[in-house]
């Protein structure tokens, strides 16, 4: 199949040396803004550059990769989608979750696939995860813990544009967690605070934060998120159910030292980086995209699924800052 990709910035990029090593992918056809990051692809992939998402569209293609800047997200979206073509596009739909409903509004009855990407539910530990909650081997539910952990702060312009850590950062946490338990988040609490980078506050956000989530069955979810994790970059899951609990991420590359008397784990090098700790999920990711192209599948994740994610982000975010409960209905709007 043919794959168009819009957008050749640190994720694009990625996507295209992922996407030009898949064997159902026979050619690419590329654009960006920026010259040099076209002729790289064409370089390195074989890549077929042209100057336009338009241009990209009328290629030919089978498929469409959104990788561009958010603000371009729904236009391209909505482009690929009149034309007929399916199309994965990175989080967020849009910059704010009312857009998303608007993209939502625009593409649930257009009969093209639409799948965004929130990469950790093609995670190998997440995925386990998820079955061992669907076989019943873990028991009731009790408890969830998500943790993302960053190991420095994005820049200063990055964050100032980028909706608070809870819509930027945490909303992977609330998407996996809706994922792997099968269940809705009816209300959250939500506290923050800033230990380091002055930029971050004075943006008006915060780099370390928790959320307790209370989902519809009662179970708790607990949150935790910050933009300054010094031994690496730290994304793990943890079920605990009335029969048995299991984590996601404890491994030997987990950016964690113990302190206990003769312990050697974890004993790898830490993991750094996201591209570092979820490359395989990146892989599977475009894999099962290559299936929606082909007809063999439905999106697995749908604007539908991103957008609640970001309600959760929004309730989040008003919890921090009256300082009280929220529940999720307060803030779902259209």
């Amino acid at each position: 199949m043919r794959i168009g990709i819009l957008g050749l910035g640190r994720i694009g990029a990625f996507h295209t040396a992922t996407l030009a090593g898949l064997d159902a992918v026979e050619s690419l056809v590329v654009t960006d803004p920026v010259a040099a990051a076209a002729d790289a692809a064409v370089e390195r992939f074989g890549a077929t550059a042209v100057d336009s998402p338009e241009a990209v569209l009328a290629a030919g293609v089978d498929g469409i990769v959104v990788a561009a800047a958010t603000d371009a997200h729904p236009a391209l979206i909505l482009a690929a989608v009149e034309a007929g073509i399916p199309v994965f596009c990175e989080k967020p739909v849009a910059r704010t979750v009312e857009e998303s409903v608007a993209v939502l509004r625009a593409v649930q009855d257009s009969g093209v696939e639409v799948h965004i990407g929130y990469n950790r539910r093609f995670d190998a530990g997440c995925m386990a995860a998820r079955k061992a909650v669907v076989s019943g081997e873990l028991g009731k539910l009790h408890t969830v813990r998500s943790t993302t952990l960053d190991p420095a702060p994005p820049p200063a312009a990055y964050v100032a544009v980028s909706g608070g850590i809870f819509r930027d950062c945490a909303v992977h946490d609330f998407d996996i967690v809706r994922w792997v338990t099968g269940r809705e988040v009816t209300e959250v609490y939500a506290a923050g605070g800033n230990r380091g980078a002055e930029y971050i506050a004075e943006a008006g956000d915060v780099d370390t934060a928790s959320a307790i989530l209370t989902l519809d069955d009662g179970t708790l979810a607990l949150v935790s998120n910050s933009r300054h994790n010094a031994r690496g970059y730290d994304v793990r899951l943890e079920l605990h159910g009335m029969r048995d609990s299991i984590a996601v991420g404890l491994e030997d590359k987990l950016p964690l030292r113990s302190v206990e008397p003769g312990a050697t784990f974890p004993a790898g090098t830490p993991h750094d980086f996201f591209m570092d700790r979820f490359a395989p999920a990146y892989r599977a990711e475009l894999t099962a995209f290559t299936e929606v192209v082909a007809g063999r599948a439905t999106s697995p994740c749908t604007v539908a699924d991103a957008i609640e994610a970001s309600w959760i982000a929004e309730a989040c975010a008003l919890s921090l800052a009256e300082r009280r409960v929220v529940r999720v209905e307060e803030v779902r709007r259209g």
